[in-house]
């Protein structure tokens, strides 16, 4: 669950070595953290609808790491619709 806490995920990324899940939750978070940098750097650059993303995007992001956050803790592998994916392939 701590994973998605963006700093702490890379940390947990390269202390754990074996439990997959843990490693799994931490590369995802990574993946979405760096995912977010660049959409809120893009965001301000698109007219009217970028500008209006750009204002409802951190509690869009709020809502997700929660979300987030609760799957890990129930012990589910959630997977984002693209990162999900990437995240897999890394792992293997």
């Amino acid at each position: 669950m701590l994973c998605y806490f963006f700093i702490v995920g890379l940390i947990f990324l390269f202390v754990e070595k074996e439990n997959r899940f843990i490693r799994f939750h931490a590369l995802q978070s990574v993946f979405l953290g760096v995912a977010l940098i660049i959409i809120s750097m893009v965001l301000p650059f698109i007219p009217i609808i970028g500008w209006m993303l750009s204002i409802w995007l951190p509690l869009l992001v709020l809502a997700l790491v929660v979300f987030l956050m609760y799957q890990a803790y129930n012990g589910k592998y959630y997977k984002l619709p693209l990162l999900g994916d990437i995240t897999e392939k890394q792992l293997k």
